[in-house]
């Protein structure tokens, strides 16, 4: 094969778009044929391997996305990892001379991409990576002393003096493709499907890929007059729903802030996702380790009971279990009800913020690192730019407040007023000060 028909490895990750995809546009732009490539490598997320309801959405997004790329003429290669074991076995079987892939930030896998990108450039493969998933990198934003953000007023501040980068273009009609394609596993070969079939609610909520993430923008930009007053209320579809489009890359922030009305309440929300990739990147040990050091010495209780009454809804508290109970059928929570629920958690119940992050990791089609640890470390009051820990939510007046003619506990939960509540509100507020102040001491 001659140097200037060396195909391009085009490696698909958490960017399972066509659109505004800037790796995929490289791979075109270079003009040779392009290999479409996806690596199942769980075991290289370190601490932090994809949940239950994440390995389901990823299923169904790359079934849509291959069935993206047949019509364009390509294919979706689908191999198990190692990430630089088999992309060097790919390029000695393909004779690819790059390997184009947009960036991700979670700590295990920088490191990991750093040492893939090491190795391919020893070999004298073009190895380049893009921003596709984030309006800014997160090493674009500093203070003026040069340190990263750790309060979120500031950093919104800062990153509105920056542009937006241009979308890169639409998916390309055709793809040039290799006259000989690699062997590729099946999707379903990922196992990706929960053996027993709890989804049926994911299913009839959710459109994973492209196409669905789309839909859902369009849904939510004809409605998105109303968002600045109704996004507090679960009770009422005034959320975007995109979040976890975006987790997967399905659709990007840069594509939904240029086709959203200039509404400050809206784009604040993203930046708020900017933010809890900054720190992520800033200072990795937060998805295990409180930002706030102190929070290391906290009184927190192990509780197999009352976990188990709060992760199925079951507390006796009705906002609460309405939450709690919407997550587990459908795979996604409002973010009033997740402030809620979480608060319930680390602070009537004294249980640690890591064991509910990992609850919420498992059973999210939206987990994600960065945005999973800076919700829970903000209700917990540990980490930067948090709600102080004596703030306690009171899930009645939460309720009265959010849903005050009881429509979201009646959709999910009618039957948990008539539950006995695993705690007394009052109670539980002092014995959560009072942990408060054994940690000070």
């Amino acid at each position: 094969m001659r140097a200037s028909e060396t195909p391009s490895l085009l490696w698909f990750r958490q960017d399972l778009r066509l659109a505004d995809n800037p790796a995929m546009a490289a791979a075109v732009e270079r003009g040779r044929p392009v290999i479409p490539v996806y690596i199942w490598a769980p075991e290289e997320e370190g601490a932090w391997p994809p949940g239950a309801a994440s390995r389901w959405w990823l299923g169904r997004s790359l079934t849509a996305l291959s069935g993206e790329l047949k019509k364009r003429g390509s294919r979706l290669i689908v191999r198990r990892g190692p990430a630089a074991e088999t992309l060097a076995r790919l390029v000695a079987e393909t004779g690819a001379g790059a390997v184009f892939w947009n960036r991700r930030y979670e700590p295990a896998v920088v490191a990991r991409d750093r040492r893939v990108k090491s190795g391919l450039l020893e070999r004298g493969i073009v190895a380049e990576s893009f921003n596709a998933n984030l309006l800014f990198e997160p090493w674009t934003i500093a203070t003026q002393s040069g340190r990263p953000f750790r309060v979120f007023t500031a950093f919104w501040r800062a990153s509105m003096k920056l542009a937006i980068a241009p979308a890169v273009g639409d998916a390309p009609a055709r793809f040039d493709s290799p006259e000989n394609w690699p062997s590729s596993l099946a999707i379903a070969e990922l196992r990706l499907e929960p053996e027993i079939d709890w989804a049926g609610g994911l299913r009839d909520v959710w459109q994973p890929g492209e196409e669905g993430a789309m839909a859902q923008c369009e849904r939510f930009l004809g409605g998105a007059a109303d968002h600045e007053r109704n996004r507090g209320r679960p009770d009422i579809a005034g959320t975007s729903r995109l979040s976890p489009h975006l987790h997967f890359g399905e659709i990007s922030p840069g594509q939904i802030w240029r086709s959203a009305p200039a509404s400050q309440a809206f784009r604040r929300q993203l930046v708020w996702r900017e933010f809890a990739y900054h720190l992520l990147f800033h200072f990795p040990e937060s998805a295990e380790q409180p930002l706030r050091p102190e929070f290391a010495n906290f009184p927190w209780r192990s509780d197999a009971r009352r976990f188990r009454a709060w992760s199925r809804g079951k507390t006796g508290y009705p906002f609460v279990d309405a939450g709690m109970r919407e997550l587990w059928r459908t795979g996604w929570m409002h973010n009033r009800a997740r402030m809620v629920a979480a608060s319930f958690l680390v602070k009537h119940l004294l249980v640690g913020w890591r064991e509910g992050a990992a609850w919420f990791w498992d059973t999210l089609v939206d987990a994600d690192l960065a945005n999973n640890t800076l919700g829970w470390q903000w209700v917990a009051g540990c980490g930067t730019d948090a709600a102080p820990y004596f703030r306690v939510f009171n899930p009645a007046i939460q309720a009265a407040k959010f849903d005050p003619d009881g429509v979201y506990v009646g959709r999910w939960a009618p039957d948990s007023a008539a539950l006995t509540p695993i705690v007394e509100h009052e109670e539980a507020r002092r014995r959560a000060l009072g942990a408060l102040e054994r940690m000070k001491k």
